[in-house]
């Protein structure tokens, strides 16, 4: 069952009547159920959900919205809150929920040894399930392969009106200046960040999608967008999406360094779950290799397990290398990234 906290008439007592929760002596009681708030949207989560109730006899309900509003939302409920699992797709949001004191350790060796330690917390607050690398797409018939390697040239003059990205308010774009910041230092990042809005063919607009369709009219020669969009647009039924996509190369950055820049599809067990086992059971289910390859063909995301064999698109991107130097500092680096993005008034 999916809630979407964007209804204003949808509310925690309601919800409670809709899944059939009650308390008692203060205690939330739900038996063989799990509670996720999550910033997912896909009908494949909804697919794997109803796998995993199937499987388990553990019935999955969904809360739907924007991370930092499900973040807001479990601070205000306290320990009142229903919620067993946080999922977000920024690992900084999940970074942000465990130093809010929101998420709790959530221990297990199946998920230590399925999910790489630079993709899951330390302390065991968050664990990474998917991938979706930030990369570099390029016209085909207006760049030449060499031309661009790595997103710091993304800032090089040449490039002046000709290349598209998202708004500084876009967690993905927070997050790879993160990255930046933790690989080049603030003063360089800075000065990426001033090139990078230089360079922009028109102020930033729309989603990676926009960007992506942007590149093909011939109204910019190179943007940044994630992988997984570009495959919705190959797989699309629109011929049109699909004509466009076809017209990018997809590069992945920095292979010659610290690797490509990725964020995450992850999940942390929130610090008042009435559920821990059933979120643990979840969770170790999503990273088994049966369902890390449903989620990547049905989302065209990358798995935390690289050796699967995936779809034909993934297979014509190609290997790459993951840049899990930076990663682990994406959250501590964010809030200085936003300072950042308005110093080099990025829109």
């Amino acid at each position: 069952m999916r809630i979407n906290l964007n209804n204003p008439s949808t509310g925690f007592r309601s919800w409670l009547l809709l899944t059939g929760l009650t308390f008692l002596g203060g205690t939330l009681l739900s038996a063989k159920e799990l509670n996720v708030y999550t910033h997912r949207h896909y009908k494949a989560d909804e697919e794997i959900n109803a796998l995993f109730t199937e499987r388990t006899g553990i019935k999955v309900n969904v809360v739907s919205a924007e991370a930092d509003q499900l973040i807001e939302r479990l601070k205000s409920e306290g320990a009142n809150s229903p919620a067993d699992l946080l999922v977000t797709v920024d690992a900084g949001r999940l970074q942000r929920a465990k130093e809010a004191g929101l998420l709790k350790p959530l221990k297990s060796e199946v998920l230590e040894q399925r999910v790489p330690a630079a993709l899951r917390d330390p302390g065991g607050h968050w664990y990474a399930y998917a991938l979706r690398a930030r990369v570099i797409l390029y016209a085909q018939d207006r760049v030449k392969p060499g031309e661009i390697s790595n997103y710091e040239d993304l800032a090089d003059p040449k490039w002046r009106g000709r290349l598209l990205i998202r708004s500084s308010g876009n967690a993905y774009n927070q997050s790879l200046l993160a990255s930046l910041i933790a690989a080049d230092g603030e003063e360089k990042a800075e000065a990426w960040a001033k090139g990078v809005v230089a360079n922009l063919a028109r102020p930033p607009q729309g989603g990676d999608r926009d960007q992506i369709k942007g590149v093909a009219s011939g109204l910019a020669d190179v943007c940044v967008s994630n992988t997984y969009y570009l495959g919705m647009l190959l797989n699309s039924k629109d011929p049109a999406e699909q004509a466009a996509a076809k017209k990018v190369t997809v590069l992945f950055p920095n292979q010659t360094g610290r690797g490509t820049h990725a964020n995450i599809a992850g999940a942390g067990l929130t610090v008042y779950a009435k559920n821990a086992e059933n979120a643990k059971a979840y969770l170790e289910f999503l990273t088994t290799p049966e369902i890390q390859k449903l989620i990547a063909n049905g989302t065209y995301e990358f798995p935390v397990n690289r050796d699967l064999s995936l779809s034909e698109t993934h297979k014509a991107w190609g290997e790459f290398k993951l840049d899990e130097v930076t990663f682990p500092q994406i959250g501590r680096y964010q809030e200085q990234a936003v300072r950042l993005f308005d110093k080099a008034g990025w829109k």
